[in-house]
């Protein structure tokens, strides 16, 4: 028995929920790490930086390859657009803790 047309979109929107959830949140601990590292110099090895622009590159992969589905209203794509602004201010932010030590 297939699951009615409001249950499935329903489960849709919950999951599309916590994707974008666990993205933003993933963002807020780089971003917390990244203004750690700005005060602390011996963070800033060639290890942390090379694993934070990893996963910099993997967030932002992510979030600019995202389909927006049809059903999804203004605040999704609202929501959307301010992650992918977020990234690349971390992204600004990385790179000036990057040239302070190298």
């Amino acid at each position: 028995m297939s699951m009615p047309r409001n249950e499935i979109d329903s489960e849709m929107k919950d999951a599309w929920g916590v994707y974008t959830q666990s993205l933003e949140k993933s963002l807020r601990l780089l971003d917390a790490d990244i203004q750690e590292a700005k005060h602390m110099a011996g963070k800033c090895t060639d290890e942390w930086c090379a694993a934070t622009e990893h996963v910099i590159d993997d967030l932002s992969n992510a979030l600019f390859s995202i389909s927006e589905p049809r059903w999804s209203d203004a605040a999704v794509s609202q929501k959307i657009k301010e992650l992918k602004h977020r990234v690349h201010d971390l992204y600004a932010d990385y790179r000036q803790v990057y040239r302070s030590v190298h």
